[in-house]
Parts: C-alpha cells; sequence; structure tokens
C-alpha cells in the first residue's frame, strides 16, 4: 500500500506523559567531584550527563525510593489508605540507623509514616510500612526487586527496604535515576512530602504522648531555589549519596550523586548537575490534539474507519537547535483491508530535525470494525432499495 504523507511544521506546547525516550551522554562539561554521577530530564527519560553511572555501589537510604515506590503503588490500587493506621512492631522498632524512634506496639497513620520516611529517613518506619503492606520485610523486598526488573533496573538487587549496609545491596546511578523517575511521575504527591523542611510528630506510648520533631535531611530543600525533593543518603560503604529533583519553567530534572565524601561535594556536585542541565536544555512538545482523517476500508462492515494519535511527542535538545524547524509527517496507508481491532497500529506520525528523525508515535484504529459477510452486503443492498 502507497503512504499518505502530510509534511507540518509546529510549534507546540504540551505537558503530559513522553513517548520518547533516548539516553544520550554530552560529554564532561560541568564539574562533578563524587566517582559516580547521572543527570536525566525527568519527561522523556534522557541523560543529560554521565560520570561512571553504570557502577554498582552500596545505595544506603536512597534505596528508599523503591520503599516509596511501593508505597504509593498500594495506595493507588486502594489496598491501604493514608488515614490506616499502622503497628509497629519489635523488629520494626529495632532498626538502626536513621530513625524517628518508633516503638513496639506504637501506632501511626500510614500518612504520618510517609513524613518519617521521605523527611527524616526513617528505617523503622520503612521496616514497619513493609510489614503492613506485605506482612514482612522480606515479601516487600521481594516485590522491590520485581518492580525494579520492571523498570529495568538491571544492575540493582535490594536486601533490605531502608538501606542498611549488607552485602549484595547495591545499585547504580542510572537505575536511582530510573526509579526516582518512576516515583516523582506515577507518584508526584510525593512531592507534598519530601519538600516539607521540619514539622512534628506525636508519639503515643505507654510512658505516654511526646513530641518528636522531624527535619528534612535533603538540604537542598532551603539552598536550592527550584528543589522538589528527593532523597538522600549516607552509610560507612555508600559514603553520600542522593537524588536530588527539581522543577523550573515546567522543566523537571533529577542529579543523582553516589559515593561522594561527604554531604558538603554532595550537594555541590547536585547543584552543579541541575544548574548544568537547566543552562543547555530545551524541549520540544507536540500534544497531537487535532483530528486526524478517517482510512478508506475495504471488506468491512463499514466504509470508513477512525483512527487517532496513541498520545502526545516530546523531545529533549541539548544542543541548541532551532526547534521551530521540526517537521511532522504523517505515514498513513491510502485504505486498509477488514478486519480491523481497535489500538491495533495503522501508521505513524514521524518527526524530523534538520533532516533527521528524532522521533515517531504510532497512530491507532479507533474502533474495531469486522469483516463483513454474504449477509451484511444482502441487508446492505435492501436498505439501498428501500431509500
Amino acid at each position: 500500500m502507497h503512504l499518505l504523507s502530510l509534511i507540518l511544521s509546529v510549534s507546540l506546547l504540551f505537558t503530559g506523559p513522553i513517548y520518547r525516550e533516548e539516553a544520550e551522554s554530552i560529554g564532561e562539561e560541568v564539574s562533578v567531584s563524587a566517582p559516580s554521577a547521572l543527570l536525566m530530564e525527568a519527561s522523556t527519560g534522557t541523560v543529560v550527563y554521565e560520570k561512571d553511572a553504570h557502577t554498582k555501589l552500596h545505595p544506603a537510604s536512597i534505596t528508599k525510593i523503591m520503599t516509596l515506590i511501593l508505597i504509593f503503588d498500594a495506595l493507588e490500587k486502594g489496598s491501604i489508605h493514608l488515614e490506616d493506621t499502622v503497628t509497629v512492631s519489635e523488629y520494626a522498632a529495632s532498626m538502626g540507623g536513621s530513625q524517628v524512634f518508633l516503638e513496639p506496639g506504637e501506632t501511626q497513620t500510614v500518612d504520618t509514616m510517609i513524613k518519617c520516611i521521605s523527611v527524616a529517613s526513617a528505617n523503622d518506619a520503612c521496616v514497619a510500612m513493609a510489614e503492613f503492606i506485605c506482612g514482612s520485610e522480606q515479601e516487600f523486598v521481594r516485590q522491590m526487586n520485581e518492580r525494579a526488573k520492571g523498570l529495568g533496573m538491571e544492575s540493582t538487587n535490594f536486601v533490605n527496604c531502608c538501606g542498611l549496609d549488607v552485602d549484595g545491596h547495591m545499585t547504580t546511578a542510572y537505575d536511582v535515576a530510573l526509579m526516582s523517575r518512576e516515583l516523582i511521575t506515577r507518584h508526584p504527591q510525593i512531592h507534598n512530602y519530601c519538600t516539607i523542611w521540619m514539622e512534628n510528630i506525636t508519639h503515643v506510648t505507654k510512658k505516654g504522648s511526646s513530641e518528636f520533631g522531624l527535619t528534612n535531611t535533603n538540604k537542598l530543600i532551603r539552598q536550592y531555589e527550584y528543589a522538589t525533593g528527593l532523597k538522600t543518603g549516607s552509610t560507612d560503604l555508600a559514603k553520600y549519596c542522593v537524588s536530588a529533583t527539581a522543577e523550573r519553567d515546567g522543566m523537571k530534572l533529577i542529579a543523582v550523586i553516589m559515593a561522594a565524601p561527604d554531604y558538603k561535594v554532595r550537594f555541590a556536585d547536585a547543584t552543579n548537575l541541575l544548574n548544568y542541565g537547566f543552562g543547555r536544555c530545551q524541549i520540544y512538545e507536540d500534544p497531537n490534539e487535532d483530528t486526524l482523517p478517517s482510512l478508506p476500508l475495504t471488506g468491512g462492515t463499514q466504509d470508513m474507519v477512525s483512527i487517532r494519535y496513541d498520545g502526545p511527542f516530546r523531545y529533549l535538545d541539548v544542543k541548541g537547535c532551532d526547534l521551530s524547524s521540526v517537521t511532522k509527517e504523517l505515514q498513513l496507508p491510502e485504505s486498509v483491508s477488514a478486519p480491523v481491532r481497535e489500538q491495533d497500529p495503522a501508521g505513524k506520525v514521524v518527526y524530523k530535525l534538520n533532516g533527521a528523525e528524532i522521533g515517531s508515535v504510532d497512530i491507532l484504529f479507533d474502533e474495531s470494525i469486522e469483516e463483513a459477510h454474504f449477509k451484511d452486503y444482502f441487508l446492505r443492498a435492501l436498505e439501498l432499495l428501500l431509500i
């Protein structure tokens, strides 16, 4: 079948889901002291900068990004609710490292537990939530690893849900960026928690009631104008890590720093990467909201079939190109044969910049139409005779 080609120059704005992902490193043009780092643009998943980003390292408490993904997944499914009460086990209360000193038998709401994890990086709250959702930390960790595989985190293995140093608990800067992107795009309400600077919670135990102050471990929330999160971490083996998210003029960036020698280097490196990204990146966006013409259909119970775009298109430019010169080419057959199924591909729209393809979006059938049989032709002929 021949293809119809329609070339359109477009300059459109949209802030929706992505339909193009491409990892592209653009060189060592920014100062980063930490041994492993990565900068990603969140909407497209494009890697803007990387430095030894695929080396397996201990992640410390940035492990909790995956823990939070599972918590918000459970909230999304309705299997837990923010107002649900979580009872702290002896095992959860025994966690060392960063904690909010939950006591065995103490109860807190899911909402408070998320604050403890997001703001104060509480290991005890992590384990309590793991047990609340899955019955045991072991099963929760199994689901963390399963979720990681689904995100393409090929170099990650979780052994616990909080990030304490143990053998085999490893990930990479790239994988941390993948799970950070999943958390902020699928569950953007995380920003309501991880941008809290200070807040008190109330412990109610057999000893009575007492206030406990949470202070955000991510100093960028106060120090960096565009900061929106996300999570810090530090242990003896991991050294100092951060997955820092920021947004400016609708652009969302993720800067991952791992194994920095101290917390000052961690935050300075993240700031440098974010500034670099905001100064370098620009996004081309097409919402694909224009109406597409129906396609002629042969051998079907209808003569035409409607079609639609699979979704919007986004492209990240890091070279300072003139994005007003992007062209949009519809590639569709002159006609199609029945049967056709809704959501099957009918063609695609291809985007080009300076003659080179930069991505595409599928065009799908918007309805299902069966193949016509003798009865259908007979009824159609009879209908024409009666007109």
